[in-house]
């Protein structure tokens, strides 16, 4: 037994600093911290990795068009729950829950703007609310516009980011698709053009329906894009799929995207395409 114990010494420890919560975000790609401040003012695109993270539909439409000319359709158009859906949670539960967090009343916001003074009807789907998916009041609120603009000889221009058909509405989330289909099909007949811009993610229900319709189809770099995701495709065939399937640069090499366009690059190239395809206004 040792004659002396050594004393134990309580060294005062640094405390632990915290970091106020909203300040920082991390980035999913490179793992770089980001001051939200510095995020915002490089249109929220990493600046060490060049990753894009999401957009909400407002600030969409905020980058593009020119200060103060949106005016948007239709913001208070509701879905109902006309199946009754029950599970977890009721489909009236999760629209309310989804209205509060994001201040939308659903998934896409549409109306007319314009763009270096050239008059746009534009919508923007927001990957925030419902995973964007699309039911009975996106594919109404996208086909009014379309309408709209064929009427008053506008271009259109829609941002796609979704989950695709909106389950909760069966039937009626599908015939969606039909819906907004025939409106562009319109569009077309009377000489007018559809740029459709692909972000991550653009699946099932959206891209087989209007994403893909454009006369031109832009997206944005590494977004994802398909009809089923890559696990159900791979369990379903029973084959390894090609490395960087179901990304942008996948597709264009496939050509199924006529070009890839980084966020800060999107405004100057939609008025420079918008130019070519159409007489000024």
């Amino acid at each position: 037994m040792p004659i002396f114990q050594k004393p134990s010494l309580k060294l005062p420890t640094k405390k632990k600093r915290e970091m106020p919560e909203g300040l920082w975000q991390k980035c999913p790609d490179c793992g770089e911290v980001i001051h939200n401040l510095e995020l915002v003012q490089n249109l929220k695109v990493c600046p060490k990795c060049d990753y894009h993270f999401t957009l909400s539909a407002k600030e969409r439409i905020d980058n593009l068009v020119d200060q103060e000319t949106f005016v948007e359709f239709d913001p208070n158009m509701l879905s109902v729950d006309v199946l009754s859906f029950k599970g977890v949670a009721t489909y009236e539960d999760r629209l309310k829950s989804y209205q509060e967090k994001t201040g939308l009343k659903d998934a896409v916001i549409t109306g007319f703007g314009t763009l270096q003074k050239r008059a746009v009807a534009l919508a923007a789907m927001d990957f925030n609310f419902l995973a964007a998916t699309m039911g009975s009041v996106v594919g109404e609120k996208i086909t009014r516009l379309i309408e709209r603009a064929t009427s008053d000889k506008r271009p259109v221009i829609i941002i796609s980011a979704s989950g695709g058909a909106r389950m909760y509405e069966g039937m009626l989330s599908l015939m969606q698709m039909a819906k907004t289909s025939a409106a562009l099909a319109r569009h077309s007949e009377a000489g007018l053009p559809y740029v459709s811009v692909l972000t991550h993610p653009t699946t099932a229900g959206v891209m087989a329906s209007f994403a893909s319709l454009g006369d031109l189809i832009l997206a944005e770099p590494k977004c994802m894009i398909g009809f089923a995701g890559p696990r159900v495709i791979k369990e379903t065939t029973h084959q390894d799929l090609p490395p960087g399937f179901q990304t942008a640069e996948f597709l264009q090499e496939h050509g199924l995207i006529d070009r890839i366009v980084h966020r800060k690059q999107l405004r100057s190239t939609l008025i420079s395409v918008l130019n070519y395809m159409t007489t000024a206004k």
